[in-house]
């Protein structure tokens, strides 16, 4: 019973990771956002930069729960299963991006193919932070945790140049460039903010998140749990944020400052989540969480292909010119009736909602996509 609450508290939290997830990525228009629904535009951090790091740190937290039955140590069938998620999580990122490139343009062109991707830097971080979660006992990976991020900062710092926090300076998107070339990057960026060199540092919220779920099963009070992940959560925060003076917090560099910030607001958050779910017993609130919670992959493919369709593909003609279903929803229905901004923020709400309507189904019929 200990477990299935804390399970739900972590389906709460990864639901409302993805809900936002979905709402921040599809406005009605990418020029009319409020301010925290945008990425920093550099160093810094907003709502919208806490999402990713949250994701990663609830899969390190739900793979202590399905390692229990390898009994946390490394094996045969635990390689396996790790190798085998990560190789699928990585092919449905590359095929999510065939997929975007033939709806949009109509062909498929391997010679610019994006490569990189939010679920290729997830298979990343998965696959090498599931393998050092079962070959390490706790300290040692809290040690190679903190040795990841320092060494993260040596290597920026010292071979970035004059300005290596900046994107022209740095050193992460010219090995992502000499890794895979700039044709299959995210095109128009000088860093890709999903690139491979990056994904070093994010494996260190895999583990920490690994640790996490470690915490919450080891503390059987739960008032004890939420005052440890405050402790935990609050200096890591302020910790950060005297980092941020030598090395910024920066969502596209994922620097070891953002991890330490992202991972404190991630503990504080989910004590939170404990405090409502398990301690008061406060649960008919996260319902609607649980949707996007339990199909977490699913929805995010889905949004994202729904999301192309909805741009480029759905399609009639307005006067002399060809407009979008989206472009259309947003000039001629919301801009009108609420105005620019706030009419991207009602197209976010209103996609968010028909996701949550599909994914509601599947959790009524009781069918889960997995992998």
């Amino acid at each position: 019973m200990e477990k299935q609450k804390r399970i739900i508290a972590l389906d709460a939290f990864r639901g409302i990771t993805i809900a936002a997830m979905i709402m921040v990525n599809q406005p009605g228009s990418w020029s009319f956002k409020y301010e925290q629904m945008k990425h920093s535009a550099w160093n810094g951090c907003t709502i919208t930069d806490l999402i990713f790091p949250f994701f990663l740190i609830i899969i390190g937290v739900a793979m202590w729960f399905a390692f229990q039955k390898y009994e946390q140590k490394f094996s045969i069938d635990a390689t396996k299963k790790i190798i085998r998620r990560t190789i699928l999580i990585f092919l449905i990122g590359i095929g999510l991006n065939i997929a975007k490139q033939v709806i949009s343009s109509g062909e498929l062109n391997f010679s610019i193919l994006r490569i990189t991707g939010v679920l290729q830097r997830i298979a990343i971080c998965y696959g090498i932070g599931a393998m050092l979660c079962i070959s390490l006992k706790p300290k040692q990976l809290f040690f190679v945790a903190i040795g990841i991020l320092l060494g993260y900062w040596f290597l920026l710092w010292g071979y970035g140049g004059a300005t290596p926090y900046v994107a022209e300076g740095s050193i992460v998107g010219k090995i992502d460039v000499m890794l895979l070339g700039k044709n299959h990057l995210r095109p128009g960026y000088p860093v890709d903010a999903s690139g491979f060199f990056g994904s070093i540092p994010a494996i260190v919220h895999i583990i920490w998140g690994y640790l996490l779920g470690r915490l919450i099963s080891k503390n059987k009070d739960q008032k004890t749990l939420v005052l440890n992940m405050f402790l935990l959560g609050i200096p890591a925060i302020l910790l950060a944020q005297i980092w941020d003076y030598t090395f910024p917090i920066n969502k596209t560099l994922w620097t070891s400052s953002y991890v330490l910030y992202t991972t404190g607001c991630a503990l504080i958050i989910l004590a939170f989540f404990v405090w409502i779910i398990d301690v008061n017993h406060k649960k008919k609130w996260i319902s609607p969480l649980m949707v996007f919670g339990v199909n977490p992959l699913f929805a995010y493919v889905f949004a994202e292909l729904w999301a192309t369709i909805m741009s480029s593909f759905i399609k009639f003609p307005q006067g002399d010119t060809m407009i979008s279903l989206k472009s259309w929803l947003f000039n001629d229905v919301f801009t009108p009736l609420v105005g620019s901004l706030n009419g991207s923020l009602l197209y976010s709400v209103l996609m968010m909602v028909f996701y949550w309507s599909i994914l509601w189904v599947l959790h009524k019929k009781k069918i889960y996509i997995k992998i």
